[in-house]
């Protein structure tokens, strides 16, 4: 991880790493790394926290004029209210590990009538999955994930979390194809200070130079914004509409090749 997006570390954090490897097996270690490389084939996911909101992007691998059209998201999920995150790996494992979030989110607003601090949530989960590395006979989850929210304590959060239950709060993270490439842009042009509207440009900007494809569009991508609407935390995924003028407006429309 480059230091200069690590936003905080904490005590579990630390804990983590320091559970991550010592008594692993060479198997477990397999498959740790084997998990790591489904991420790397998956879409490209890239998140900004900025000072008034967190803003997330992914790159939609699949995308056929054949398939019909969905309501639904590929790449992004509501957790709960205050958090969301997305996704880069298996989508059969993702949705396991979303839905347990969703349990223990449900189960601790009713348990205490308040929504669930959001590290408290990727905290708990990342438990779990680094649980999964222990043991022999136990799959690991073949994802990785970027957690946006809010909460009274740390107002705008993101955090990164990988297969092996590592997580840390960053201010820029990538996960997936070419996370690498991507990271280094963010590093460059990242600043603390940045709006949710520039963080917007900023994840367009570092998806269409760092996707595999030769255009960018509104098919093509997912984009999700957390942010605070009055009191009340607002989450909203854009139409395809919409992404399609912001590409226009920022300048990132690519010429489509011609079919042969």
């Amino acid at each position: 991880m480059h230091s200069f997006f690590h936003r905080r570390s904490s005590p579990k954090t630390s804990q983590h790493s320091l559970l991550l490897f010592p008594d692993l097996s060479f198997a477990s270690i397999q498959k740790v790394e084997y998990a790591m490389e489904a991420i790397g084939n998956a879409g490209t996911a890239i998140g900004i926290l900025s000072k008034d909101g967190v803003v997330l992007v992914g790159e939609k691998i699949v995308t056929s004029k054949l398939l019909q059209t969905s309501t639904s998201t590929e790449k992004m999920y509501k957790i709960d209210d205050h958090v969301a995150c997305a996704v880069a790996g298996i989508m059969s494992d993702a949705n396991i590990v979303i839905n347990t979030a969703w349990v223990q989110a449900q189960h601790y607003t009713y348990a205490y009538q308040k929504p669930m601090p959001v590290e408290q949530l990727v905290q708990s989960l990342c438990d779990t999955k680094q649980g999964y590395t222990q043991f022999g006979g136990l799959g690991l989850f073949d994802v990785s994930f970027l957690f946006a929210g809010w909460d009274k304590n740390y107002r705008f959060q993101l955090y990164m979390s990988d297969p092996n239950g590592n997580y840390g709060g960053w201010k820029a993270a990538a996960i997936g194809a070419n996370n690498q490439a991507a990271q280094s842009i963010l590093k460059q042009d990242y600043k603390d200070d940045i709006t949710r509207e520039e963080a917007v440009q900023l994840v367009l900007k570092v998806l269409s130079k760092t996707m595999d494809s030769t255009s960018l569009t509104s098919d093509k991508l997912e984009l999700a914004e957390v942010s605070l609407s009055s009191v009340k935390v607002k989450y909203q995924v854009s139409s395809p509409e919409s992404l399609s003028k912001l590409l226009v407006s920022f300048g990132l429309t690519q010429p489509v090749a011609e079919a042969s």
